[in-house]
């Protein structure tokens, strides 16, 4: 049985909107960066699902415990689907997020709107103690802005348009977002899990 899950994440506003979502689960949920000493997991893989995989299961073997751990990535059509899993550093190592939004906002410069369109997706890996693993996915799909609009959320939420809302992630209140985006679609199917486990278990 699982009674408690570390988030293997030491992304602040990750972990915030991780346990908000996760909050009706019958379990204690906690930051991995709640201890003082966890693992940096060098994110060198080729695919969201690697690099998420590699997080869940370090973080596991390290503490002992199940994890939970996530890897998203924006793609843009009109980029080939950039920039993906670098979505994190896209404008470099410091990964700032305003940094990146202008990259990508100079990139599609003169491209209509119409035309750039990308999705958000999150990959979600539930890890054992022994490395046994599940996964959940999530998708958003939107446009990508001409500028940055909106206070609210993080990365790319600010560029990231949402036709059936007509706002951009970083113009929705965190109740909406955290109820439609790819994370939280992703959190949903990763709960389910977590509930089977929990009672295959009892």
């Amino acid at each position: 049985m699982i009674e408690e899950i570390i988030l293997a994440t030491s992304n602040k506003q990750k972990v915030e909107e991780m346990k908000k979502i996760l909050n009706d689960l019958e379990i204690k949920v906690i930051a991995m960066t709640s201890f003082c000493k966890y693992p940096e997991t060098d994110e060198d893989g080729k695919t969201l699902e690697e690099n998420a995989i590699k997080k869940a299961k370090d973080a596991a073997k390290f503490f002992n415990k199940w994890t939970l751990a996530d890897d998203s990535g924006l793609e843009v059509d009109w980029l080939n689907g950039e920039p993906g899993v670098y979505s994190a550093r896209y404008a470099g190592e410091d990964r700032l997020y305003d940094n990146n939004n202008k990259k990508l906002l100079l990139a599609l410069e003169g491209v209509p709107f119409k035309k750039r369109t990308a999705k958000f997706r999150t990959v979600i890996v539930i890890s054992s103690p022994n490395g046994e693993i599940y996964l959940a996915e999530g998708k958003n799909y939107g446009i990508i802005t001409l500028q940055s609009l909106g206070n609210n959320g993080f990365g790319y939420d600010p560029v990231f348009y949402v036709p059936e809302y007509k706002k951009t992630f970083a113009e929705l209140s965190i109740n909406i977002k955290n109820s439609i985006s790819h994370r939280a679609i992703a959190l949903q199917k990763a709960k389910e899990i977590i509930k089977s486990l929990s009672q295959a278990g009892e």
